[in-house]
């Protein structure tokens, strides 16, 4: 079977099994299987997979048509341009939370301070801290979540992108797991914003892999915002700023639950496809 017919015949079962942008995914898993830049592929069409080639191939389709997602099964994802191993135990990092990163280096770059610090609540796989350390380096990173696996896989992803010294990791529940009068120039999160009941609605890559404590928001998907509305305050900087993504249809809401904890609303940004997608906020 040659390159092309592997791409064909892979990019065919996917798309049975419901998968979007079958081809692309069948070209990824192939340039992964042959260790290759995806766009190599096609300068090797008529090239000849190994029996080894074919079999790893085979094996990663199958996975992918069994919707597991396709950062999990090459292993790794690019997030702002930093290489972010990815597993179950946190959740896969979206391109719109670029924008949150983004966001959080812009203002970071405005402070001038060798003292400027900033807390990612919630780190998963730690790729919003990491990408804050990368393009601020003279800033102090924090980063703090519930889970213990998770956190081993941010610290593993400081390690592989040069940045743990300058990233302090908290392993807890919320807040309270960080010593007393600590204070941030910047707080960012990508919370759980799932309504409890719609998980069961999303995607089998989602719904299946993600792990549940990185999805559900509680009975209307609202509970860490009221969480970080409420809390935050003590934690920020006179100065300071809170950046927070949130789901689809949610803006209104969250911006009420904000304002009538007395925070003021700066903006709400929109994403990269035209979506009001992250809260900006101070006291």
């Amino acid at each position: 079977m040659t390159v092309l017919e592997a791409i064909q015949k892979s990019a065919d079962f996917l798309s049975k099994k419901g998968v979007e942008s079958s081809r692309l995914n069948a070209e990824l898993l192939l340039a992964q299987q042959l260790k290759m830049p995806r766009m190599k592929l096609y300068l090797n069409f008529e090239r000849v997979l190994t029996a080894v080639e074919t079999d790893g191939l085979r094996e990663f389709v199958k996975r992918r048509g069994a919707r597991e997602p396709l950062q999990h099964i090459i292993g790794s994802t690019n997030f702002c341009g930093c290489e972010i191993i990815v597993n179950g135990h946190a959740l896969v990092p979206r391109p719109e939370t670029e924008l949150l990163a983004e966001l959080g280096w812009q203002f970071l770059s405005t402070l001038n301070s060798q003292l400027s610090t900033s807390l990612d609540f919630g780190t998963g796989t730690g790729c919003i801290a990491i990408a804050l350390a990368v393009k601020c380096p003279a800033a102090k990173i924090f980063a703090l979540d519930f889970s213990a696996d998770a956190l081993a896989l941010a610290k593993q992803n400081a390690l592989q992108n040069k940045v743990a010294e300058r990233i302090e990791f908290f392993q807890g529940d919320g807040f309270a797991a960080l010593p007393d009068k600590m204070q941030f120039d910047l707080i960012s999160s990508n919370p759980p914003y799932i309504a409890s009941a719609e998980i069961a609605t999303l995607q089998p890559e989602v719904r299946d892999f993600d792990p549940r404590l990185a999805l559900d928001g509680g009975a209307d998907g609202l509970d860490f915002y009221r969480k970080l509305a409420a809390e935050a305050k003590n934690f920020l900087k006179p100065d300071g700023k809170i950046m927070l993504e949130f789901g689809d249809g949610q803006a209104e809401a969250i911006k009420k639950i904000f304002e009538g904890e007395k925070w003021i609303v700066e903006a709400i940004k929109e994403d990269y496809s035209h979506r009001a997608r992250i809260l900006v906020a101070r006291i």
